[in-house]
């Protein structure tokens, strides 16, 4: 079972470098992937519809309105990276070309929040999961790629590998988001 230390060892190996034993340990390689890999699995997590992270969520409004252009606001779901679709139950947008009530965008997200003119709101979306164990093993190699890229200066003091492992990772990105946008389509 993969964890975020096998994930950050993946890494790690793909420099030459030491493994850790924790995302806390006290050496350079440690205090590295500690300062990058939460911010590295969100990028690489918003960076595509990946669906071992998709989620759906019926929001509940919110008793303060929007100060003005919208109706009703809703508070996002603590774990929502990026909202891929939206829908009042009836209608779904992207695919119905839904407009709010002004003829702008059908909502809009400001922070955390949600703001349309519909009463009822429901989404999907890309969540944050912490779990390893819930990704595509292929999703776990770009990731790790990603990682190995964010940190490969720090960890090697090498321009040129930081090349090789640009081209590793866009290799990785690539079968993974192709792999995992077929899933499901034949």
């Amino acid at each position: 079972m993969p964890s975020a230390v096998d994930i950050s060892n993946a890494a790690l190996n793909t420099l030459g470098a030491t493994n850790i034993t924790s995302l806390t340990e006290d050496s350079k390689a440690g205090r590295l992937i500690n300062q990058r890999y939460e911010l590295v699995r969100d990028a690489v997590f918003r960076s595509h519809n990946w669906n071992s992270l998709i989620k759906r969520a019926n929001l509940a409004q919110n008793t303060v309105s929007p100060a003005f252009g919208y109706a009703n606001q809703y508070t996002l779901p603590t774990d929502c990276l990026r909202v891929l679709e939206f829908s009042n139950g009836t209608l779904m947008y992207p695919q119905d070309n839904m407009t709010s009530n002004s003829g702008g965008p059908v909502y809009v997200i400001e922070g955390r929040e949600l703001l349309t003119d519909e009463a009822t709101v429901l989404i999907k979306y890309i969540a944050r999961i912490e779990d390893p164990n819930q990704y595509d093993t292929l999703l776990i190699d770009t990731l790790a790629a990603r990682l190995a890229l964010e940190i490969c200066y720090a960890i090697t003091g090498s321009k040129a590998m930081i090349s090789t492992t640009k081209g590793l990772y866009d290799a990785k990105i690539k079968e993974a988001r192709i792999v995992d946008a077929t899933e499901g389509a034949a």
